[in-house]
């Protein structure tokens, strides 16, 4: 789904802020990115979804090489990756109900086709009450919990989440792992990016991808 060959990442003349990054994310699969602040962990993330292009080095995503990739063909695969940013990036003239289906309505689907499928996806998330909200009167728990619902929505074949229950409370945070927990048994691979060691620790098994003085390493 993933590859990463010997890819480095510098900006300007400095050194490499990521170098020698070789790695493989499979299909139906589990892992947190985890690291120091400022390891660079939303960097490699934004590497994996091609809003960054490397320095050096090969990214494959679905089987395609990045940097043959022309603009309608990498729009084509990003459509396949759900991401939840740490900024939450919702549209502040929409609701809730608007910001969670506006990728539904990018692709021209009819609000009948998919009205039902947004308010499950919300009430599991617990905005059920909050369909009308603008982002603005939104807590940052309550953002947080949108930008998922609208990463969700699309059943992305890969899910890259940027730190995922920073703004939510411990009862809330175990709720959103149950969903990506259910959402990677249904065949979507998921990558969370977090230092929140009690979170991994509810995870036994995935794999631990750790950045560290720009370099990665893989604990199976």
């Amino acid at each position: 789904m993933v590859r990463f060959e010997n890819v480095g990442l510098r900006y300007g003349m400095g050194a490499e802020i990521l170098r020698d990054l070789s790695f493989v994310i499979a299909p139906q699969s589990f892992q947190f990115l985890t690291g120091p602040s400022g390891a660079g962990k939303t960097t490699l993330l934004r590497l994996i979804l091609l809003a960054l292009r490397p320095t050096r080095g090969l990214i494959t995503l679905f089987g395609e090489d990045s940097a043959t990739l022309d603009k309608s063909a990498l729009m084509a695969l990003r459509r396949k990756v759900g991401v939840v940013f740490q900024d939450f990036r919702l549209l502040d003239h929409l609701t809730t109900y608007q910001n969670v289906a506006l990728p539904l309505r990018v692709l021209g689907k009819e609000e009948p086709s998919y009205r039902a499928e947004v308010l499950e996806l919300l009430e599991w998330v617990g905005l059920g009450q909050r369909l009308h909200a603008h982002p603005q009167v939104l807590s940052g728990g309550e953002k947080q919990r949108a930008a998922i619902a609208r990463a969700l929505i699309m059943r992305p074949e890969l899910l890259l989440a940027d730190e995922p229950t920073g703004n939510v409370d411990p009862v809330m945070a175990r709720r959103l792992l149950r969903l990506f927990q259910e959402l990677h048994k249904s065949g979507t691979s998921v990558v969370i990016a977090t230092h929140d060691l009690n979170l991994m620790d509810q995870f036994d098994g995935a794999r631990r991808l750790v950045l560290g003085d720009g370099r990665l390493h893989i604990y199976d």
